[in-house]
């Protein structure tokens, strides 16, 4: 999903909101995300998953087209733990137009 979509479907669920206020709020919010991460904070949104800033160190890496070694300094990377409610809608059995795709038959 884009941002574009995004925004499209909250104007969908909330149509007594104008479209460039929707635009303005997930600006706002995706900018105060990366604000934090830039500072080092972790996200967390409960019921979807955590966020988190980890460093990897320094190491000596090789470039694969010369074989030569490379030393690749200490960066920071972007780390994503799904929350529990979001792995088990993830693994969740899939769900038919008729119901659930488990439905036992009835004994009588």
């Amino acid at each position: 999903m884009t941002r574009s979509e995004l925004i499209e479907r909250i104007v969908e669920r909330a149509p007594h909101v104008p479209r460039r206020e929707v635009e303005a709020i997930v600006h706002a919010v995706f900018e105060q995300m990366a604000q934090a991460l830039v500072a080092g904070r972790r996200i967390e949104l409960r019921g979807f998953g955590v966020f988190v800033v980890r460093t990897r160190r320094a190491r000596t890496g090789r470039n694969p087209k010369t074989g030569q070694r490379v030393s690749v300094p200490a960066r920071r990377t972007l780390s994503f733990a799904a929350g529990k409610e979001l792995r088990e809608r993830l693994n969740a059995p899939p769900a038919t137009a008729a119901g659930p795709a488990f439905i036992v038959p009835a004994t009588g």
